[in-house]
């Protein structure tokens, strides 16, 4: 016989349980300091940062070599900007996956896989 599909109080609770569970485990682990923070912090700042620069300096070098009714700087810093977002949120997308594989592999010390 087939599994009928949660209902929504079902998912409700295993959401809140899950969340509670990583809760419980960030208050567990002691080895994720302020350093860890900052260094997160850090990737996605320069994950953002990069992209804009690069945006920016293309576009003043496009600029200069094709004038123009637009402006390259802006457009490409546009871009730069959209791009270093996708993937600061793609960063915090593979730390919270990693969080929430050390709560189903049983990992208590946070380390992927158990390694």
């Amino acid at each position: 016989m087939a599994e009928r599909p949660p209902t929504p109080e079902q998912r409700f609770r295993e959401d809140v349980a899950r969340k509670a569970e990583r809760h419980r485990r960030a208050r567990r682990e002691e080895h994720r300091s302020i350093w860890f923070s900052l260094g997160l912090f850090g990737i996605i700042g320069w994950s953002v940062a990069l992209p804009s620069l690069g945006g920016i300096a293309l576009g003043i070098w496009l600029d200069g070599r094709f004038p123009g009714r637009i402006s390259w700087t802006l457009t490409l810093l546009f871009a730069g900007v959209v791009a270093g977002c996708l993937n600061a949120w793609y960063w915090v997308k593979q730390e919270s996956r990693a969080e929430d594989n050390g709560a189903s592999d049983g990992s208590s010390d946070g380390t992927r896989n158990g390694t």
